[in-house]
């Protein structure tokens, strides 16, 4: 039997010394309704997103759940001229996350994490690897775990 993604979430962030707190929910609609589930506001809702750097080449974009990426400020502090999002079936060869499940804890292939300066100092919810599941985790404990850039890349 392969290891789940949440096994795989587990795995990883206590290898690295991360407290990771895993909340079951049910499945929600949109952002809003996820938020209203966990008790929490939009604002820490972690958006985990795969963004395509290059020819098989990644990274994590991480932000408040009401807000997006800013793709002029990501590419400003990346170095590159051109970012994408990858189609699914790609994300989920780079990472070995579905959509919706997508968090850098566990993933596959090691992608460097830029963090958006909004989440720092928060307790904050993202993808645990598995859908139905959360991952509540103290934003710069997973910051310092993965030595994340934060920088404001978000709007």
């Amino acid at each position: 039997m392969s290891e789940s993604g949440l096994d795989r979430m587990r795995a990883d962030a206590a290898a690295r010394g991360l407290t990771v707190t895993v909340r079951e929910r049910p499945a929600a609609r949109s952002l809003e309704e996820a938020a209203a589930l966990m008790d929490l506001p939009p604002s820490q809702l972690v958006k985990s997103l795969v963004v395509r750097r290059g020819e098989g080449a990644y990274l994590f974009a991480l932000v408040p759940g009401d807000r997006s990426i800013a793709w002029p400020k990501l590419r400003a502090v990346v170095g590159v001229n051109r970012l994408a999002m990858p189609p699914a079936d790609e994300a989920l060869e780079a990472t070995g996350y579905e959509r919706g499940t997508i968090t850098p804890v566990g993933a596959r292939g090691g992608w460097p994490v830029y963090v958006d300066e909004r989440i720092a100092g928060a307790t904050v919810a993202l993808g645990a690897g598995a859908h139905g599941h959360s991952a509540i985790v103290d934003a710069d404990a997973l910051i310092a775990a993965y030595g994340a850039t934060v920088a404001d890349i978000a709007e």
